[in-house]
């Protein structure tokens, strides 16, 4: 249970929603984490900025992205 509600997908502008809708569509729910990142816009999109930037970049390989990702949640006790 996150400690800070995450926003209801539906009450959200036009980009998070489809931002949202995609990772719904992709993982069968939001990401928890973005669901609260969208309580303040500004901040949503910085970190998709920062997940975007990651992915076009190619600088870090796709599995090892995945690694990583995994072990943060792993530290963090996030049940993914």
């Amino acid at each position: 249970m996150a400690r800070i509600d995450g926003v209801n997908p539906e009450e959200v502008d036009d980009y998070t929603r489809k931002v949202l809708q995609a990772q719904a569509k992709t993982w069968g729910a939001p990401l928890l984490n973005h669901l609260v990142y969208a309580r303040r816009p500004s901040i949503f999109r910085g970190a998709r900025a920062m997940w975007t930037g990651i992915a076009t970049s190619r600088l870090i390989d796709d599995a090892l992205q995945a690694l990583v990702n995994r072990r943060v949640a792993s530290l963090n006790g996030c049940e993914f």
